[in-house]
């Protein structure tokens, strides 16, 4: 579990085929030492397990369908990715919940460097959309953000100063693809109270029907 709080950009040391799968090899820099093989780390939003672990280094084995289903595919040697190491148990909890299971693919539609802000608008597929509320939470590239800005086929957020220059966004411009995770709760929501995933409905249960009646 990560909380989408990036402790690193990491830069691409090496990136080769082996077998049907992928190996990327990553310099953390001082965080690889808190490494170890078997670890989970969020790269650009995915997790990925250490496959082996040698100091600054680290290996990474990425599958051929995360390779299709993500941007990872198309990472090549000196690109860079934001990091973040699963949390701990003990740790402050400072974005939120986040799996590193992309949902899908979004692409930068504009870039608007504003007083204090910076303004992205991202297009995303209609379906991801829909899991999306405003003020709610949204994963890019792994970055815990909040949805200021929602359409049906694309929605908006807002980066302070200090989260553009510590994050891999500040190299990104329009037509970019990032990867999107959509906040985990509204995606068990959605689920409890569609036709497939509700059963049926007792006296007084909250139901889809209810939501649409109250405005929501």
């Amino acid at each position: 579990m990560f909380t989408g709080i990036v402790q690193k950009i990491a830069s691409v040391a090496a990136s080769r085929q082996r077998g049907g799968f992928r190996i990327l090899e990553l310099d953390l820099g001082e965080l690889g030492n808190e490494v170890g093989v078997g670890d989970s780390v969020l790269v650009d939003g995915v997790c990925l397990t250490a496959a082996q672990a040698k100091g600054e280094r680290v290996e990474f084995e990425v599958s051929a369908e995360t390779l299709r289903l993500t941007t990872l595919g198309s990472l090549k040697p000196a690109d860079r990715v934001n990091v973040e190491l699963a949390m701990r148990p003990t740790d402050r909890f400072g974005g939120h919940f986040v799996s590193g299971h992309v949902d899908g693919l979004g692409t930068i539609v504009e870039k608007m460097a504003l007083p204090g802000e910076t303004r992205l608008k991202i297009k995303t597929p209609p379906e991801l959309a829909q899991l999306m509320v405003m003020k709610g939470s949204v994963a890019v590239d792994g970055i815990s953000l909040t949805i200021a800005g929602l359409e049906k086929q694309a929605f908006e957020v807002s980066l302070i100063p200090h989260t553009l220059k510590a994050t891999t966004i500040q190299y990104k411009g329009p037509g970019a693809s990032v990867n999107i995770e959509c906040d985990m709760i509204g995606k068990w929501v959605r689920k409890f109270l569609s036709p497939e995933g509700a059963t049926k409905p007792r006296e007084g249960q909250l139901t889809l029907e209810k939501l649409q009646e109250e405005g929501f």
